[in-house]
């Protein structure tokens, strides 16, 4: 087949690298345009972009591909398909349309869960057990495709967003590389969505990386996880946001309000909940590093303190 891939992050990379190494043809990559990084605000490319240009690909960027022009660009590659993993543009009705077998995605949940632009960490915030990647026919509507092969994963208690992250994109590239050739073939039977499953996905917001204290310790832990690392977890520490990048539900050793602090050790500092303790074990405060509790603990005292 001749395949156009369209990603962006760092999550498409190994799926691209998967069409790289397969006997297909990839014939040209889309991402979206470059956009300003680091200090001096220059403009990089993303990771995508970059992994095509090693290997001599070539890479477009339009802002938009609702436009004419655009649309005829990508009809001169003769795509017969076109992959897409975590693009980041909507693909009209006509790009849909132009390659011979259509465009498939990559999504990083079991449809018809978690629909939208944050699956991953959307899961570990709900407590899901499980989650997989499938490979669906795209349609107009958001993620609303028919599923033509699906892969399951269990999400272990510690997972957090950026691992789940990376095993998932791992799955996502072998998914596809064992199913290219029924691709190929058109053997694949497109199975549709049942609709009464459907949740959505909301993008992250980094509003939501506030602490509410009075909510169930192990709730806190979730989003404590989902939220390593963007946007990280945060509390009010004596005027100051405090990053927490891991921490685990306990029971309380004794009472206290929400917010409080009601132990504090080696083993971590144990916060009082509306139900239940959060035990912080890697915290950060603003321009500082990392720490472990004990690390924390060695130039501060936290005894009577109450996190906002």
């Amino acid at each position: 087949m001749r395949v156009v891939f369209a990603g962006t992050p760092d999550f498409s990379v190994p799926v691209l690298q998967a069409l790289l190494d397969s006997s297909h043809q990839v014939v040209g990559v889309y991402s979206q345009p470059d956009r300003p990084a680091g200090r001096g605000r220059k403009l990089r490319p993303g990771p995508v972009k970059q992994l095509a240009l090693e290997h001599e690909l070539p890479v477009f960027q339009p802002r938009s591909l609702k436009g004419a022009d655009e649309q005829a660009e990508l009809a001169a590659l003769r795509p017969d398909l076109m992959v897409v993993v975590a693009y980041g543009l909507i693909l009209p009705q006509a790009v849909l349309d132009t390659p011979a077998l259509g465009c498939v995605n990559l999504h990083a949940s079991l449809l018809p869960r978690w629909r939208g632009a944050a699956p991953i960490q959307r899961a570990i915030l709900a407590g899901d057990r499980e989650t997989g990647v499938c490979l669906m026919q795209m349609e107009a509507g958001l993620d609303t495709g028919p599923v033509l092969a699906s892969v399951r994963t269990p999400i272990a208690p510690d997972e957090t967003g950026g691992s789940l992250h990376d095993r998932l994109s791992l799955l996502a590239a072998q998914l596809l590389a064992e199913h290219l050739d029924d691709l190929a073939a058109g053997r694949l039977a497109a199975q549709p969505q049942d609709e009464s499953g459907v949740t959505y996905a909301a993008k992250l917001d980094k509003a939501e990386a506030a602490i509410d204290w009075r909510g169930d310790a192990r709730a806190i832990e979730r989003q404590v996880r989902a939220f390593n690392p963007w946007p990280v977890a945060q509390a009010g520490y004596r005027g100051e946001k405090l990053r927490v990048w891991a921490a685990h539900a306990i029971e309380c050793p004794r009472g206290g309000e929400p917010g409080a602090v009601v132990a504090a050790g080696r083993d971590g500092i144990d916060v009082a909940c509306g139900s239940g303790c959060l035990r912080l074990t890697e915290i950060q405060l603003p321009g500082g590093k990392r720490l472990g509790a004990a690390d924390f603990l060695n130039a501060r005292s936290v005894e009577g303190l109450v996190l906002e």
